[in-house]
């Protein structure tokens, strides 16, 4: 349990302080003052004040914020201090500084997988058959378990990522493989053929397959500075898809909401990992920072998301939205996000 609390408090801590930084950095490079840099909320625990800004540490550990000079269209600020408002900077400039807080959770992701990936390199699935279905193409075919997949169609095949997506985006044209079998190089020639099979979501979906199955042989792989960076940025990416398409599938009702932690479970998640070693930790904090920079995309009021809409609508119609209008868009927001919280803690103790 003590692994678990302090991991938690390790990665959301990480997590809060990138996200800060975004808005922090951003802001000052516009030009804009900014009062406060507080990691979580409530009373100021701890704290050093430089310039007119005070960088503390507060009691409440669950997030942080960025206080800026006029952050609040309706406060009443010092005219020395109108060049360095928030509020008095163009619309684009405001939706930057409030975009660079989930978009450094994104970057932040990146650094951890391009680290990772650079001290401990990665993990190559061998396009080794372990299994052919008996009534497949592949069995009519004469490919044979043990065959290790080297070529396809004259392109070199190293992983079994490589060979599924080949295989995929065949279309159903004929495919020649060059198969290597004890110690002797074959051309197999198939037509892959249209099945339907279920996608992570449990989904009905049509790809082209020739009907085998991994040996599921995973050898280690060093990687160079440049497939550092290709893969990092590679991941980031892969996540970021399946998190947006994971929100929507909860909005259509496709997903159990059964499925949303929150706190105690990523608590016990970050335990779990910080108990399998560092770069398990690091994975998922990346992961998580993904997550979090989604979560913050959203386009419900008070998240960042809600702001950049608001900001959009500015751009459109010329003017800013009516105080009033965001003040009630605010209370609707702080209302569904408490209702959140009260749920996933709710799924976290059933499932605990």
């Amino acid at each position: 349990m003590s692994t678990s609390i302090f991991a938690f408090i390790i990665v959301l801590g990480v997590l809060i302080f990138f996200h800060e930084l975004g808005h922090f950095l951003m802001a000052r490079f516009f030009g804009v003052g900014v009062e406060k840099f507080s990691l979580g909320f409530g009373p100021r625990l701890i704290g050093k004040t430089v310039g007119m800004t005070d960088y503390r540490v507060s009691l409440i550990p669950l997030g942080g914020y960025v206080k800026m000079v006029g952050e609040e269209p309706d406060t009443e600020i010092e005219p020395y201090l109108i060049p360095r408002s928030f509020t008095h900077k163009s619309v684009f400039k405001r939706f930057l500084i409030v975009a660079a807080g989930p978009m450094s959770n994104l970057l932040l992701a990146v650094v951890i997988f391009f680290l990772v990936f650079q001290t401990s390199g990665t993990y190559v699935l061998r396009p080794l058959v372990g299994e052919v279905d008996t009534s497949s193409v592949a069995a009519r075919a004469g490919l044979q378990k043990d065959d290790l997949v080297v070529a396809i169609d004259g392109v070199d095949i190293s992983s079994w990522e490589e060979m599924a997506a080949q295989i995929s985006s065949s279309q159903g044209r004929s495919m020649s493989f060059v198969v290597e079998r004890t110690g002797q190089r074959l051309t197999v020639d198939l037509v892959p053929e249209l099945k339907t099979t279920q996608n992570l979501f449990g989904e009905d979906i049509e790809r082209y397959v020739i009907g085998i199955r991994s040996a599921g042989d995973v050898i280690p792989r060093e990687l160079s500075l440049v497939e550092s960076v290709q893969m990092s940025v590679a991941r980031t990416w892969e996540i970021t898809e399946l998190t947006v398409l994971s929100v929507v599938k909860l909005i259509q009702g496709k997903l159990p909401a059964a499925t949303l932690g929150g706190p105690i479970k990523i608590a016990q998640m970050a335990g779990a990992q910080a108990r399998e070693g560092v770069v398990n930790l690091l994975i998922f904090t990346a992961v998580i920072s993904i997550n979090l920079g989604i979560l913050n995309f959203l386009p419900i009021p008070v998240l960042d998301g809600g702001h950049l809409m608001f900001f959009v609508i500015e751009m459109i119609s010329r003017r800013p939205v009516s105080i009033k209008i965001r003040e009630i868009a605010q209370q609707f927001g702080i209302f569904l996000l408490i209702m959140l919280m009260i749920f996933v803690i709710y799924n976290d103790i059933v499932n605990f």
